[in-house]
């Protein structure tokens, strides 16, 4: 299943995907047409809480003939971020491929521990929106393509062997930086944390669904150019050891958002470095979890 938050007709809810017919299901008022009721909830976080009663009663309407649903092709709605406005900040982890260690510096810089920054709720965007550029405050913006975790059911000290359990489903996050501010500020909030600087989507791609997230491969293209290539099994930490190094002493909540960490081949890490510029097209995939594509603004 993947699952969509978009706005059509200025209300903004949570639908499915159908792959088949390239289309989103609208579970409400599908719901609502085929078995006269409306359980679902207009939010994605919303519907995450609810975990396992929220799929129950999907299943229950996926066993009728799609025929019979709402249905909008992609062309008519709005895709937003599958979580457009996190209730806290993002999760990210720095630093866990090695050879994006280091080509930001050396071997050395392999971290032996997680390195856990965050972003801020503003900086998220949904795919095919744009970034700005912030060419005022800085000249050094770059991309990093990474996947993401949503975490499913709220908990605190979760055990490496039960992580999984905890895990709702996976999307992708541009993990835009300002390298400039990054080096100034000495911490990584600032430089991370830019408004529009977390594109995330374009789906929430349930767990059942993506089967081993530590083999996925990841590609990021700039202009069309394969800039990042790399699979997820390459982590320095897998993903039970990062839910279980945040929830050590600090509550994750269902909705929570981990991105895993980048690949080699940022723009910081080329000789001369290849930063972003106005108009450039970012595209990142991840196989079997999809496409986040976005634009960086244009000069006026």
């Amino acid at each position: 299943m993947k699952f969509v938050t978009y706005q059509k007709d200025g209300l903004e809810q949570v639908g499915l995907v159908e792959d088949k017919l390239g289309c989103i299901i609208d579970i409400h008022k599908s719901q609502l047409k085929v078995l006269g009721k409306q359980t679902f909830p207009q939010t994605m976080i919303a519907a995450v809480e609810l975990g396992d009663s929220f799929l129950k009663d999907l299943e229950e309407l996926l066993t009728h003939d799609t025929s019979k649903f709402i249905l909008y092709p992609f062309k008519e709605v709005e895709l937003l971020a599958p979580i457009p406005r996190p209730r806290k900040n993002i999760f990210c982890v720095g630093k866990n491929y090695a050879a994006h260690a280091i080509e930001m510096g050396s071997a050395a810089d392999i971290p032996e521990y997680p390195i856990i920054f965050s972003k801020t709720p503003t900086t998220v965007i949904g795919t095919e929106q744009t970034v700005l550029h912030h060419r005022h405050i800085t000249e050094c913006l770059d991309y990093e393509g990474e996947l993401a975790v949503i975490i499913g059911k709220t908990a605190k000290g979760i055990k490496k062997e039960e992580a999984f359990d905890y895990v709702f489903g996976y999307t992708i996050i541009n993990d835009i930086t300002a390298r400039d501010k990054q080096k100034r500020h000495q911490q990584y909030l600032l430089g991370k944390s830019l408004d529009t600087s977390c594109p995330m989507g374009p789906y929430i791609t349930h767990k059942s669904v993506v089967g081993n997230p530590h083999q996925l491969d990841i590609e990021t293209k700039v202009n069309g150019e394969i800039r990042q290539k790399a699979n997820t099994e390459q982590f320095i930490f897998d993903i039970p050891t990062i839910i279980s190094v945040i929830s050590e002493g600090t509550t994750l909540e269902a909705g929570d958002i981990i991105a895993t960490g980048t690949p080699a081949g940022v723009g910081d890490g080329f000789n001369p470095p290849r930063y972003l510029s106005p108009g450039d097209v970012i595209e990142i995939t991840v196989v079997g979890v999809g496409s986040l594509k976005n634009f960086v603004q244009k000069d006026v």
